[in-house]
């Protein structure tokens, strides 16, 4: 063998060690990304059934202790909006430090707290660093990722942001079965703090930090706006407000002029390319029906585990741990399907996924709107399970397919705004849910029992679910996956 060929051998041994590094590298920055998003996105719904506990214990009323539910939602709503500037302005490895850290102090702040008042601090501060992680998360993928294998990487990101939120009321029911309500943030600390210290060590920085300005009025704009509709549709939602509340209204209202105006204000400002969230990402026709149905199969999640733990303990007379008990399996189907819908998704593209999920979607909700006085649990556990995989077939081809559609420049928006949306649906499909459940029941005061009342009141919920499902259906034939240059036609063409 000649100098020039084992020269060229060796070369390309190199390279291929090279690569192997890099990918080796770069599996296990995705992997702590996703450990560590899965941790901090679990904290959104653990609290819902230590609610009763927690009036015991801290001497609350109930309207207090939903704060701690309501101020984590609020912070995420007004932090989330920053993020594509922050991705923009800072390198990955400091923007992965400062989410940890704050989600690990919040964490260590809730578990020493001596009152509600600390506590609820601690969740502020939880929230502020699971606003920053779920945005630099799909950013990140986005990057490191090459296209051919991103239905397969999404789908793990799916399992996070799916099954996440779907068994926190199952953990939290365990633990508080067993433990005091503390341990729900000591059990979660030091994973935390190990995610925050390998993260330090290997998560790599994946962009080029550029010096973008902060326009402060978009910021506030952004707060008023996203901080006041997630306000006002919490308020909606709470048992006790009913459709009538004006402490629900009066926020909605200011919430949409301020998003209004932040609306205005981007448009302007993204002509100088200096926008605190980039709106021309619409532009793309892929992302923006992605994003419509993100919404509707967000509003269908988060409204079904409201309402469902509503039905089994108010209708049905179980107790919480039984309800978290009787909804795991949904949740870990979603999370088992979600790696060979990214696989199936890679091969043969959103539509084969999207068309099925969004017609078993809908006929969950519609059998949902079945469950009454004296149904069974088998019926509760069938539809919640095929509700888990309607919505499993959906969100790694959405996902995907959606920010793939954008061009590399606008990742970080992107991020940003699934993010964002997430939240406004997940808050959209809780006070729907509740609002038309609550405004039944009023309506059926005095007419029948409470549980049959109650029955009625979720029946009726189901059924404006079930219709809003049906919207999504149409709209799946339409999502194609994006060309290999990662970017499709623009909205009209």
């Amino acid at each position: 063998m000649s100098e020039t060929t084992t020269a060229s051998v060796s070369a390309a041994e190199a390279a291929e060690n090279e690569d192997k590094r890099i990918g080796a590298r770069n599996t296990l920055a995705i992997t702590i990304l996703l450990v560590s998003t899965f941790v901090v996105i679990l904290n959104e719904t653990i609290m819902s059934v230590a609610i009763p506990h927690l009036m015991d214990d801290l001497g609350i009323e109930a309207g207090a202790a939903q704060w701690l539910t309501t101020a984590f939602l609020l912070t995420m709503a007004i932090v989330i909006p920053i993020t594509g500037f922050l991705l923009q302005r800072f390198t990955t490895r400091s923007i992965f430090i400062a989410a940890m850290s704050l989600f690990s102090a919040g964490t260590l702040i809730a578990a020493v707290a001596p009152g509600f008042e600390v506590l609820l601090v601690g969740r502020v501060v939880q929230a502020s660093g699971t606003a920053i992680m779920i945005p630099l998360l799909f950013t990140t993928v986005l990057t490191l990722v090459p296209e051919r294998s991103r239905g397969r990487v999404m789908g793990n990101i799916s399992i996070v942001i799916s099954v996440a939120p779907a068994i926190g009321p199952t953990l939290s029911g365990l633990i508080l079965s067993v433990l005091d309500w503390r341990w729900m943030f000591i059990l979660v600390l030091p994973i935390a703090v190990i995610a925050l210290v390998l993260g330090a060590i290997r998560i790599p920085n994946v962009s080029e930090p550029r010096k973008t300005p902060l326009d402060m009025v978009s910021v506030v704009l952004s707060a008023i706006g996203f901080g006041g509709l997630v306000y006002g549709l919490s308020n909606l939602g709470e048992v006790e407000g009913g459709i009538s509340s004006v402490s629900g209204w009066a926020p909605l209202a200011v919430g949409a002029l301020g998003l209004a105006l932040f609306v205005l204000r981007q448009l302007r400002l993204q002509r100088k390319d200096i926008a605190l969230l980039d709106l021309r990402t619409f532009r793309s026709r892929g992302f923006s029906l992605s994003i419509g149905m993100i919404m509707i199969s967000m509003v269908a999640l988060f409204g079904t585990i409201i309402l469902l733990p509503i039905y089994t303990q108010s209708v049905l007379g179980l107790d919480a741990l039984t309800t978290g008990l009787l909804l795991l399996p949904g949740g870990l189907v979603m999370g088992l399907l979600a790696p060979f819908v990214g696989r199936f998704y890679d091969k043969h593209g959103p539509r084969v996924l999207l068309v099925p999920g969004t017609i078993i979607v809908s006929g969950a909700l519609w059998f949902m709107t079945m469950l009454g006085e004296n149904s069974v649990i088998w019926m509760v556990l069938a539809a919640h399970v095929t509700l888990s995989i309607g919505l499993a077939l959906l969100f790694t081809p959405l996902f995907t397919a959606g920010l793939a559609s954008l061009k590399p420049a606008m990742y970080s928006h992107g991020s940003a705004i699934v993010s964002t949306v997430q939240q406004l649906a997940g808050a959209v499909g809780i006070a729907v849910f509740v609002t038309v459940m609550t405004a039944r029941v009023t309506a059926l005061e005095g007419q029948m029992s409470v549980v049959g009342a109650t029955a009625e009141g979720i029946h009726s919920a189901f059924v404006y679910g079930a219709v809003i499902s049906l919207v999504a259906i149409p709209i799946a034939f339409f999502i194609r996956k994006p060309a290999s240059n990662g970017v499709d036609a623009p909205v009209g063409h």
